[in-house]
């Protein structure tokens, strides 16, 4: 999806924007605003207002690549590594679903995976 690296994109200017602004807390200010904006899409879901709900969605993908884009600096956090991730972890639960696995059996190998992934590095 080429909008997604172009939302990213700008997430990135901002950033740098926000590095010389006294109001920002880094991925603070964006974990928080996160829930707010979870919470409008909450109430904007009933109204069936679809331009709304897709603007508040926006809201919450905006909010969550702020936050990724600021623990790239905090916590050296590589954003590509995060999608990699998030794709390989995701195939693996709906393949293994649609193979007759059961979710709860494919999220602890996961889990177990992490966890060796985790030793192996410290």
């Amino acid at each position: 999806m080429k909008e997604f690296d172009i939302l990213l994109g700008i997430a990135k200017r901002k950033a740098k924007f926000d590095e010389s602004n006294t109001w920002s807390n880094g991925s603070e200010t964006y974990l928080s605003e996160i829930k707010n904006e979870v919470d409008e899409v909450i109430e904007e879901i009933p109204k069936s207002r679809k331009c709304y709900l897709e603007d508040e969605l926006g809201d919450v993908l905006w909010d969550y690549l702020n936050i990724l884009v600021a623990l790239e600096k905090e916590a050296n956090i590589d954003s590509e590594a995060v999608l990699k991730r998030a794709c390989e972890k995701y195939e693996e639960r709906m393949s293994g679903i649609e193979n007759g696995q059961k979710w709860f059996d494919i999220k602890e190998k996961q889990k177990i995976a992490l966890e060796n992934e985790h030793k192996s590095n410290t």
